[in-house]
Parts: C-alpha cells; sequence; structure tokens
C-alpha cells in the first residue's frame, strides 16, 4: 500500500474544512445549503484555504470559520 501524496491530503483536509464550514453558515444562518455553499465559496477565505502551500487546511474548520467571518 502506497502512501498518499501531499496533494491528496491537502484535497481530503480542505473538503472536510469546506464541509464543516458550510455546516457552520447553515446553523448559524439558517440559511440552505446552497446558500451556505455559495456563501463559503465566495468567501475572502476561499482562495488562501485552496492555496495547498500556505497549508492553512490544517486549521481546526472552527477558526477557519472564525476567520471566514471576520472578512480574512
Amino acid at each position: 500500500m502506497t502512501q498518499p501524496t501531499h496533494h491528496q491530503i491537502a484535497t481530503y483536509l480542505t473538503d472536510y474544512a469546506l464541509s464543516e464550514l458550510v455546516k457552520y453558515v447553515m446553523e448559524d444562518t439558517g440559511c440552505s445549503i446552497e446558500q451556505a455553499i455559495e456563501r463559503v465559496y465566495n468567501s475572502s477565505l476561499m482562495p488562501i484555504l485552496q492555496d495547498e502551500e500556505g497549508e492553512l487546511y490544517v486549521q481546526d474548520p472552527a477558526y477557519l470559520y472564525e476567520l471566514m467571518m471576520s472578512g480574512l
């Protein structure tokens, strides 16, 4: 069995963080999943989170949510 690549790990962790961010938005605002996804994907956090070299994806999703809500 081969070890996962850095890219595979980054993708997995980013996907997990995004799903948690969407959940937090839905819980806090009562909006639909579609609206929550739109808010997360259009946030200023999104490009930074997707930058594998920055490794922001290793942070706790609750912390990432705080960053996103602060308008990072």
